[in-house]
């Protein structure tokens, strides 16, 4: 809240996009006033432009433009070459091209005109959408203008160049985010009902997608590289990150296509299981809208997040310089704010889908252990949702705590990684790889112990620790039959994702290379990507979830109980079916191991 505050109150991210002249007025924007700066304090709005009193000799000096900079209302199309055309051009546009205080009738007879209106004569220039700057369009002046404007941005460090580029570039990431969204309810619609061919067409689009966008970006990179206009540091980093985009997708098709060709004749066997996992859903309808309600809470968070984070970047005092100027110069201790706002972004991410879990496992519990099947209790969805706010929340907590935690150096280690990646040295390389392997190992494993300790948690209504603990104590007992029912359901969901992810950076791919002036899009790209991984997670994760879920329910319920009329299962017997097929099993009392030494008959005592 601190940084929050901090940020809403010192910093001006319009000052990035939009920019300001130099008296401290944002163009297009209506401004309060700086004490020292009698021309500050302007309503711009109908002055959105930037124009520099002296373009065709600017020169820089620590990161600012010499040249007087004023907010207009239009460029000058024409060339003006006399102050009689300074003063016509403003009475006929209403854009006045000298300093605020000079009256358009003293254009001509203030003999301080010259120092205080634009040097003669006044190239014609035409308004530049991404940073609103009047570019002149005379050659000569638009080389010294290019020239200092490329020196500009290339000295601007990256954390400032990547709020550039997604203020730049928000439309297209939100509309990206939407696309993401839409690819995501059509494959929950799809495995609701699913059938074979739905799985054949999904694979297929997968292994297209993938050779599709990996074939895109090693041919964006061998544009890139071959372009002799490449000048700007923020295209040398689109390079960069372009191959090393097209190395990762190309050895994930690789990997993905093997791992197809190994698991292809387990085809209908997902088709059943996404067929009993259907029927649980059937029961509880409203669980299908549990995903969008978690995506639009995440897009809300998502949409405060980067506005405190570009305000965060923008953050700075005005201080007043000769002549009544103001300069904005940037406070200690912001990139340590960034860096906390980060750890922030992961962790409150990683909470509102474990709240999703959590409601998810406490409707499936509730429905599975209800011995009337024809007539499901009412409002599970409603009642897991207010026992987790009221019992549960510090179990959502700690699970996305100790994600997080796992996370944080994965990030270090990639920050390092990009540090020592200059200087060469082939055994530091492979270390931090092996370590960054190891650190996503450790967090796909607590990531998939999570799940199962939240519904334990729905289940017996203990703390997240012995949730955790009595999970991968049932786990460890029947890791075989688990394992082979839900791996291949678990690959399906996630090529459902990669589906997602990959057509959305395609369409980002496309859409962002229109864009490749003073853009650092690869790491618009890069959210986009992330963000699309997440809603396809929020919303695939319903199926994910309701199969654990419901396995797990599954195995306590063969534990605890033997299917005498003593002590009945609560498992359906359709359920029931598919689990002994898909494990060969012919009887299940033979094969059954005891998950108690008591034999006592003692049913779970659900939390409700």
């Amino acid at each position: 809240m601190f940084i929050t505050g901090y940020a809403v109150m010192a910093g001006a991210a319009e000052r990035l996009v939009l920019g300001y002249d130099s008296f401290g007025n944002i163009c297009g924007r209506k401004n309060t006033p700086v004490k020292g700066a009698p021309l500050s304090g302007r309503d711009m709005t109908n002055k959105k432009y930037v124009f520099f009193l002296n373009s065709c000799s600017l020169e820089m000096q620590n990161l600012k433009i010499s040249s007087l900079s004023l907010c207009v209302s239009s460029c000058p199309q024409e060339q003006l070459n006399s102050l009689e055309d300074l003063q016509s051009f403003a009475r006929n546009n209403g854009s006045c091209l000298c300093i605020y205080n000079l009256n358009i009738s003293s254009y001509t007879l203030n003999p301080k005109a010259a120092e205080l209106c634009p040097t003669l004569p006044v190239p014609p220039s035409k308004s530049f959408p991404l940073f609103n700057r009047c570019v002149p369009q005379n050659p000569e002046c638009y080389s010294k203008y290019a020239s200092v404007l490329i020196s500009m941005v290339n000295e601007m460090d990256v954390f400032h160049r990547i709020l550039s580029g997604i203020l730049a570039g928000r439309d297209t990431v939100i509309g990206l985010s939407v696309l993401a969204l839409a690819f995501s309810l059509i494959l929950v619609l799809a495995f609701r009902f699913i059938r074979t061919v739905l799985v054949h067409t999904l694979i297929a689009l997968v292994v297209f997608g993938m050779f599709f966008v990996s074939g895109v970006l090693w041919w964006l990179y061998y544009d890139y590289r071959n372009d002799p206009s490449t000048e700007l540091e923020t295209e040398k980093e689109n390079v960069k990150f372009l191959l090393g985009y097209a190395i990762f997708s190309t050895i994930v098709t690789v990997v993905l296509l093997s791992v197809i060709l190994v698991l292809r004749k387990r085809l209908q066997f997902t088709v059943q299981l996404f067929r009993v996992v259907g029927k649980i859903i059937g029961r509880i309808p409203f669980l299908l809208f549990q995903p969008l309600w978690t995506f639009l809470i995440l897009v809300v968070f998502w949409v405060f997040w980067v506005a405190i984070l570009l305000s965060l970047g923008t953050a700075g005092t005005a201080q007043t310089a000769s002549g009544g100027q103001v300069e904005y110069r940037a406070l200690s201790g912001i990139y340590y704010m960034a860096w906390y706002l980060f750890v922030g972004l992961i962790w409150t991410s990683e909470f509102i889908l474990a709240c999703q879990q959590m409601t998810i496992a406490g409707a499936v519990v509730t429905c599975y252990f209800n011995r009337n099947k024809n007539n499901p209790p009412p409002h599970p969805v409603l009642s897991s949702m207010s026992v987790l706010f009221c019992y549960h929340l510090g179990t959502a907590v700690k699970g996305s705590f100790l994600i997080t935690i796992l996370r944080i150096p994965r990030i270090l280690l990639l920050y390092l990684y990009n540090i020592l990646n200059q200087k060469e040295s082939a055994c530091a390389k492979c270390l931090f790889k092996c370590c960054f392997c190891c650190f996503w190992c450790q967090e796909s494993c607590l990531r998939y112990f999570n799940q199962h300790a939240y519904t334990a948690t729905a289940i017996n209504g203990t703390n997240f620790c012995t949730s955790a603990k009595d999970a991968v104590f049932v786990l460890a007992k029947n890791s075989a039959k688990l394992a082979s029912i839900s791996c291949f359901g678990d690959f399906i969901l996630f090529l459902g994702k990669v589906f997602v992810v990959c057509f959305t950076v395609f369409g980002g791919l496309m859409a962002f290379n229109y864009h490749r002036e003073l853009q650092a899009w690869v790491v618009p790209l890069l959210l986009v990507g992330f963000f699309a991984y997440l809603i396809s997670h929020s919303f695939l994760s319903l199926f994910e979830m309701t199969a654990d879920a419901i396995f797990l329910c599954f195995a306590i319920d063969t534990e605890t109980n033997d299917g005498s009329a003593e002590r009945p299962y609560f498992v359906d017997q359709e359920l029931l079916t598919f689990v002994s097929q898909s494990n060969k099993l012919t009887d299940g009392q033979n094969h059954r191991r005891p998950f108690q030494d008591n034999e006592d008959g003692t049913e779970l005592q659900l939390m409700t």
